[in-house]
């Protein structure tokens, strides 16, 4: 049994989340498959954006409690090659080419919270919760930190890491995990909005952009960033995407691509 629904319409993968009577939990098979499911989506040149969502109440609960259970049974070098797993899902999401956007319908806690972090734009509805649970088990957020700790800084972590307490939609608007929060019937509207915009970029430019933030994203500013700023203008200046979308600007008119 697949624990995820895929669906192809209108160059848009919609990779959704199907353990609702678990609230979505991971274990090693969800991980496994939603890891390929990103690699693939990658790889598909019909598919110019990637909506991650889930199905039932909650977005993702985290770890599930019998995949922890076992885990816990194994030893150290067992945990570290599921740990590994887990952190290969997260960069598949983080580095996949293609935008990815993040529908939160529902809870999204520990792992969950990770999911959402690792995703280039999230819409969460006011139903929405989030937290950061894992010291409330002895454990802490490691894999998925480097995500959030990006998406919400090391000022907000010191406290969600150290209190796993809850937090609603509105804060993690706030805090910058999330981008928009809707009452759950807008949810597809805002949804419409964000790719009928992501549609009219151009999909070679979506993914430099992405790879670009990777690039500068904290980096210090110095001769090597300026020059290798300098030459990613240029490749797209001199790429035939870049030339057709500067023709059809000046000419009035939509790019090929859209």
């Amino acid at each position: 049994m697949s624990y995820l629904q895929i669906e192809k319409a209108d160059k848009v993968a919609t990779v959704r989340l199907n353990r609702p009577d678990k609230h979505n939990a991971f274990d090693e098979h969800l991980i496994a498959e939603l890891t390929q499911a990103f690699r693939d989506v990658a790889s598909d040149a019909s598919v110019r954006v990637v909506v991650l969502a889930a199905n039932g109440p909650s977005f993702s609960a985290g770890a599930d409690l019998d995949w922890m259970k076992r885990m816990s049974a194994m030893g150290r070098a067992e945990n570290e090659r599921d740990a590994l797993a887990l952190a290969d899902l997260m960069e598949a999401i983080d580095r996949c080419p293609k935008p990815v956007v993040a529908i939160v319908q529902g809870a999204a806690f520990g792992g969950g919270v990770g999911l959402v972090a690792c995703c280039d734009i999230a819409i969460a509805s006011t139903r929405a919760s989030f937290s950061l649970s894992e010291v409330r088990l002895g454990l802490i957020p490691a894999v998925i930190s480097p995500y959030v700790a990006a998406a919400i800084g090391p000022r907000a972590c010191r406290r969600y890491f150290l209190t796993a307490e809850r937090f609603d939609a509105e804060t993690a608007e706030r805090l910058g995990l999330v981008h928009r929060v809707m009452e759950p019937e807008a949810l597809g509207t805002a949804y419409d909005e964000i790719v009928a915009h992501l549609l009219k970029s151009g999909p070679n430019a979506l993914a430099a952009a992405k790879d670009l933030i990777q690039r500068v994203a904290f980096a210090p500013m110095n001769d090597d960033l300026r020059r290798d700023t300098a030459s990613r203008i240029a490749d797209a200046r001199a790429s035939a995407e870049g030339k057709e979308g500067i023709v059809a600007f000046l000419e009035k008119r939509k790019p090929n691509w859209s």
